[in-house]
């Protein structure tokens, strides 16, 4: 059974796998920081000074100056403010993803169309596989037209 476990944790696709979470985790810490740290601080100062962090609606009796002296106090509260941020976090992330996913497919399609030409072609008699360069089919014993024919 370890030998197997063994097998399974060193296949391609798992370590592949395990290398993508380790670089999405970083990814998304560093999307993050650009999110809380840059982005939103200019946003909220083109919005009049406003910082998101601390938008938030308070359901008790007493007033909070910050989300943090409310959660100390225990009060309950609605946190849009860092709503808004996780929704633009989000936002960047996937369109980052979406970005490189369309990059890594345009890079596919151009392998794709790089295709060796075709070493057989199909005889119009028999519909049998054979030689490009083939004046008579194997098979049926036709004679087939060549390209210097046309």
């Amino acid at each position: 059974m370890l030998k197997e476990f063994k097998e399974f944790a060193l296949k391609g696709n798992i370590v592949d796998l395990a290398i993508g979470v380790v670089i999405g985790t970083a990814f998304g810490k560093i999307v993050t920081s650009l999110v809380n740290d840059i982005i939103m601080p200019l946003v909220g100062l083109l919005l009049g000074k406003v910082d998101f962090a601390n938008l938030f609606l308070n359901f008790s009796d007493v007033s909070y100056a910050t989300l943090d002296a409310a959660k100390e106090a225990g009060a309950v509260t609605l946190n849009y403010g860092l709503f808004l941020n996780s929704v633009i976090d989000f936002l960047i992330i996937s369109f980052s993803i979406f970005f490189v996913i369309k990059q890594l497919n345009r890079f596919k399609k151009k392998q794709e169309e790089v295709k060796p030409p075709e070493e057989n072609k199909e005889c119009p008699h028999c519909i049998s596989k054979i030689p490009i360069r083939a004046t008579r089919c194997p098979h049926c014993t036709s004679v087939l037209e060549t390209a210097e024919q046309h």
